[in-house]
C-alpha cells in the first residue's frame, strides 16, 4: 500500500508470551530513500515547496 508514495505504513501487535510490544513498518526505499532525497533538494535549491511533487503521490496497487 506504500509503493509509489512517500508515506510509511506502522502496525504493531502485542506479543503476549513475551509481554512485548512488536512494531513493524513499511516505506516505498526509492520515494524515501535517494531518489526522494533528490527531489526534495532540488525543490529547496530552486525555492520551491520542500514537498512538492512528493506529498500527492498515489499508490501503485489497485
Amino acid at each position: 500500500m506504500v509503493a509509489g508514495t512517500n508515506f510509511c505504513d506502522i502496525g504493531f501487535e502485542l506479543d503476549k508470551h513475551s509481554s512485548r510490544l512488536v512494531v513493524f513498518s513499511a516505506i516505498d526505499n526509492l520515494v524515501k530513500g535517494g531518489a526522494g532525497s533528490g527531489v526534495q533538494s532540488m525543490n529547496i535549491m530552486l525555492g520551491l515547496e520542500e514537498t512538492s511533487g512528493l506529498d500527492k503521490l498515489f499508490p501503485l496497487h489497485p
